[in-house]
């Protein structure tokens, strides 16, 4: 339990002096226009007034998307001012506080402590307390046992003689546990974890988590959408690479 504390600390103190290490405030518009004015236009014109206004999807699951693009590639110079414009978007505390918890799964320990650093003084600032914030232990969501039996049983032949380990734990913690946190809607934890995974270009994990978000709620629509943001804030060549394994989730879906 000790090395465990330790364990934590130390992650904690790297994500903190690392933030703290390059933290520089967001360069403004007029910053950008400085050095790059074709950047401030594109920023301007296209991001800020044309895609953040795009009718697919509502601006607070965009800040969710992006946030959850920010904290996969640990991108911590931009998340303050992104908190901050989730939070105006109409994205709860607690939300933030489940996203960086989840993402601690899907995007590495590393990057949600980063997240932490950067959300603390937002939440400082915001006057957010502990009243604002999930429960660490609460009531879980019911499970669909059968779902979860059928996917434990496919991991376990697959690599149950790999690594037995990180069946168990994916099985334990994850599907057992994460998933059913209740501060976070089980579409919004499919929203973080396939715009995670499309940040950070993890196309094998695409086909099964865009399925489960598609059964959560999230229609094609709203995940054409996704795709359209993370162009702006992963890179065309991580979205061109999700493409192809979106459009054949979605012709083989029911219509």
């Amino acid at each position: 339990m000790k090395l465990f504390a330790v364990a934590v600390a130390s992650l904690s103190l790297i994500a903190s002096s690392s933030l703290r290490a390059e933290q520089k405030p967001m360069p403004t518009l007029d910053d950008v226009l400085t050095v790059a004015p074709a950047l401030q236009k594109y920023t301007q014109d296209r991001l800020l007034d044309e895609v953040w206004k795009r009718p697919g999807l509502a601006p607070r699951d965009r800040s969710v998307v992006t946030l959850a693009a920010l904290i996969a590639r640990n991108q911590a110079l931009e998340m303050p001012y992104y908190l901050n414009v989730a939070l105006d978007n109409g994205v709860k505390p607690a939300e933030i506080s489940e996203t960086i918890t989840h993402l601690a799964f899907y995007s590495g320990w590393p990057n949600a402590m980063a997240a932490v650093a950067a959300a603390k003084d937002v939440f400082v600032q915001r006057k957010i307390g502990a009243d604002q914030l999930p429960s660490a232990s609460p009531s879980l969501l019911p499970l669909n046992e059968a779902a979860e039996a059928q996917r434990a049983e496919r991991v376990g032949q697959q690599f149950g003689t790999v690594a037995p380990g990180v069946v168990q734990y994916t099985t334990d913690i994850l599907f057992r546990d994460l998933w059913l946190r209740p501060g976070l809607a089980p579409r919004d934890r499919s929203l973080v974890t396939v715009s995670a995974l499309i940040a950070s270009g993890q196309v094998a994990q695409i086909p099964y988590h865009l399925n489960r978000a598609m059964d959560n709620g999230l229609t094609q629509t709203q995940a054409a959408e996704v795709l359209t943001q993370l162009a702006f804030y992963a890179g065309w060549p991580n979205v061109f690479s999700a493409l192809p394994v979106a459009k054949e989730v979605f012709e083989k879906r029911p219509k």
